[in-house]
């Protein structure tokens, strides 16, 4: 039985330039590196960044970070201010930054958990949206 998600692996051309992004702008704390790659975490997630072709997704895939609703403005400005490259409006609950890592991968910063999206789509359900039967 699966217990979770145990990590996320990508794809990065140029390792130095990757580590930089994820720690310095991000706040990944870096666990281990080596020739190839590098083990990073944040509270509860693990992430490997892999030397080799990155062939980021073209379509809405993306990894979502957590951040406190105090800190996200903040944080936004830090992003923009660095000239990250934006892929998407919000237009869904909560508030929400998408931006591109060095290598293409489509990243965002959002406040709020399942349950506060669950809460809002009580409120404004998507179109065709079924709930499971109990």
């Amino acid at each position: 039985m699966l217990t979770g998600l145990n990590h996320i692996t990508l794809s990065v051309r140029d390792l130095a330039t990757s580590l930089q992004f994820y720690q310095q702008l991000l706040g990944f704390q870096l666990e281990v590196q080596w020739g190839r790659g590098a083990y990073l975490s944040l509270p509860g997630f693990w992430l490997c960044l892999s030397v080799g072709e990155a062939k980021p997704a073209q379509d809405y895939s993306h990894l979502a970070f957590s951040i406190d609703e105090a800190n996200f403005a903040d944080f936004a400005a830090k992003l923009r201010a660095a000239r990250v490259v934006e892929w998407q409006q919000n237009s869904s609950e909560g508030a929400s930054l998408y931006f591109l890592d060095p290598d293409g991968h489509q990243l965002e910063i959002h406040c709020g958990s399942l349950q506060s999206r669950l809460a809002s789509l009580r409120q404004q359900p998507y179109a065709g949206l079924l709930w499971p039967q109990s």
